[in-house]
C-alpha cells in the first residue's frame, strides 16, 4: 500500500473516532448533571470513567498519528505527556502541527487526572476538579474536533510534497 492509502485510513480513523468521544464527552456532562439534582457523589465515578476514556480515545488517535506518518511513538516514563506535546509542533515536510498549543495545554489536564483515575481510589477524586472538567469538556471537544478534523481533511488532501513511498 503506498502512503496515500495509509494517510485516508487515517484519516477514516480520525473522523470516526471523533464521534465516540463525542459521545463520551456527552455522558460525562450528563453524569454531572445527575450528580448535583440527586446531591449523589456516586455519579462522579462515571463522569471520572468517562473523562478517562475522552483522554484515552485522544491519545489512541495520537498514537496513529505517531505510528503511522512519524514511525515514532516516544517511549519511557513520560511518554505520553511527549506524545501530547508531538502532537503540537509541527515536523515540517512530514506533517502539520496536529493540535494547538492551547489545546496541548487544556488536554494535558485531561491526561494527569486520567492518571488519576488509573491510580486513586474513586471516593479520593476531587469534585470540583471532577465537576470542572466535566463542563470544560464539550468546549475542549468542539476545538480538538475542528483541530483533528482539519487534520483529518489535510490527510485526504495531502500536498505531494508531503506524500511518502
Amino acid at each position: 500500500m503506498n502512503g496515500t492509502g495509509i494517510f485516508q485510513k487515517l484519516a477514516i480513523r480520525i473522523r470516526q473516532e471523533m464521534e465516540d468521544v463525542e459521545y463520551t464527552v456527552k455522558r460525562a456532562a450528563s453524569g454531572m448533571e445527575k450528580a448535583r439534582q440527586h446531591q449523589d457523589d456516586m455519579y462522579l465515578d462515571v463522569v471520572a470513567l468517562n473523562l478517562h476514556g475522552f483522554y484515552s480515545v485522544i491519545e489512541k488517535v495520537f498514537e496513529k498519528i505517531a505510528s503511522r506518518i512519524e514511525c515514532s511513538i516516544p517511549s519511557g516514563a513520560n511518554w505520553h505527556k511527549e506524545l501530547l506535546e508531538q502532537m503540537a509542533k509541527e515536523l515540517p515536510g512530514v506533517r502539520p502541527a496536529v493540535i494547538s498549543k492551547k489545546t496541548r495545554e487544556k488536554l494535558d489536564e485531561y491526561r494527569g487526572f486520567r492518571h488519576i483515575v488509573r491510580n486513586v481510589y474513586t471516593y479520593k477524586f476531587d469534585p470540583k476538579r471532577v465537576e470542572r472538567l466535566a463542563f470544560d469538556s464539550p468546549m475542549l471537544l468542539e476545538q480538538l474536533q475542528n483541530e483533528l478534523l482539519a487534520f483529518a481533511t489535510f490527510l485526504e488532501n495531502i500536498p505531494p510534497e508531503y506524500k511518502k513511498g
